[in-house]
């Protein structure tokens, strides 16, 4: 980045805004990151609806889908300025995110690519004129997509970005902005997690990312969409290859730094504690061979910029171990290198039983890093782990999960 001026502004009222209320961003850039309050974004809640109505017409499905497919093209490779910040080249943005969020050049580049994917993917849909409010997680900017779908769909959007990680958010309304979309339409509001719940009022549709509790914390907006962990899990067949079951485990679990909510995070054997031993051993050391720093060319891991937080997260993993559980990878948790601080991949195998009335507390449990447990489970807790997952992948003998 370049420019004098440290400060990511907000976007708000068709414009960039800086505010007096400011936070730091993680790693040692000196970036900080403008704040709005709740009584702000209320009068900006007043403003749009004086807009609303005198928008001008033929922002169609096309004209959005076009716009969007230009937009994040020019986010993954070209120059987009945020003012403050300044023009931020292709390598400007990966360098920044590496400094500030820990995040290495090659996952920025699979997640560019996947972002795109997946919005190219997305179906047309007629736009209304609701007010929607995307509430972004620190983790990936995959979640972007949820940006440019309520794009398409609403009268305007209001990205809330993590303040772990800003800055892809700030690109990508800063990239729209610059081919085209109407900045009425657009909105760049960070703010501390105390302001979430009257964002939340404020708008009329919400899509928020966040933890198992969020749900019940917002309470009962009629517009919420909650996307929540996804307890991940794989379930292998009788009978199973110790060597393909790794092979096909490996990804699973340690692909884009296990970050996603469809990373496996339990593994259920069928055959017996001295199978799943035997598995948890195999998988242990594929794990312990994924090189922090440099980036593995296979699977890059991402580096923790917040003091304290890579300790803290392998202090949770640990203090959830039973008696009789074993944390099978060979390396610490917490890896310091020339790159910085990193959580190395992790697998546990667990003693059981599991229990269906009292789960195990590493069944289901997700970190931002590559985490997973083996379990030796009978056919009923295995359907009990599966049912408290979003993702079950199925391994069958021979064939892809």
């Amino acid at each position: 980045m370049t420019g004098e001026d440290p400060l990511i502004p907000a976007f708000r009222r068709g414009a960039w805004q800086p505010s007096l209320d400011t936070a730091p961003l993680p790693g040692d850039t000196g970036l900080r990151l403008a704040l709005v309050p709740e009584v702000v974004a209320a009068a900006d809640r007043r403003w749009w609806q004086a807009q609303v109505a005198a928008l001008p017409g033929g922002f169609d499905a096309g004209a959005r889908r076009k716009l969007l497919a230009a937009a994040l093209e020019l986010f993954a490779g070209g120059t987009v300025t945020v003012p403050g910040p300044g023009p931020q080249s292709a390598r400007d943005f990966r360098r920044e995110l590496w400094r500030t969020a820990g995040l290495p050049a090659p996952l920025v580049d699979r997640w560019c690519g996947l972002l795109r994917d997946r919005v190219a993917r997305q179906a047309p849909v007629a736009a209304d004129d609701a007010l929607v409010l995307v509430s972004l997680p620190g983790n990936t900017f995959c979640c972007l997509e949820a940006v440019a779908e309520q794009a398409a769909a609403a009268g305007a959007v209001w990205a809330r970005p993590s303040r772990r990680e800003p800055l892809s958010a700030a690109r990508l309304v800063a990239a729209l902005l610059q081919v085209g979309w109407p900045p009425e339409r657009l909105g760049f509001y960070p703010s501390g997690q105390q302001a979430l719940p009257g964002l939340i009022r404020l708008t009329q549709r919400q899509v928020v990312y966040g933890g198992a509790g969020l749900a019940e914390a917002m309470g009962d907006a009629p517009g919420l969409t909650v996307r929540g962990p996804g307890r991940g899990c794989a379930l292998l067949p009788t009978g199973f290859g110790i060597a393909e079951a790794v092979g096909r485990l490996l990804p699973l679990v340690v692909a884009d730094s296990g970050r996603f909510c469809s990373n496996v995070r339990t593994i259920v054997c069928p055959d017996g504690p001295e199978r799943a031993r035997e598995l948890a051993q195999a998988l242990g050391a594929a794990l312990d061979s994924v090189r922090t720093s440099p980036a593995d060319p296979r699977w890059p891991l991402t580096a923790s910029r917040v003091p304290g937080e890579a300790c803290r997260l392998a202090e949770g993993l640990l203090g959830r171990l039973r008696p009789g559980d074993r944390l099978v990878t060979r390396r610490p948790v917490v890896c310091r290198s020339d790159g910085g601080e990193f959580l190395a991949p992790a697998l546990v195998l667990l003693a059981g039983p599991v229990g269906m009335t009292d789960p195990h507390p590493l069944v289901g449990y997700e970190v931002p890093f590559p985490f997973a447990a083996v379990v030796s489970a009978t056919a009923g807790e295995a359907g009990a782990i599966a049912a408290g997952s979003l993702f079950v992948h199925r391994l069958s003998a021979g064939g892809a999960p």
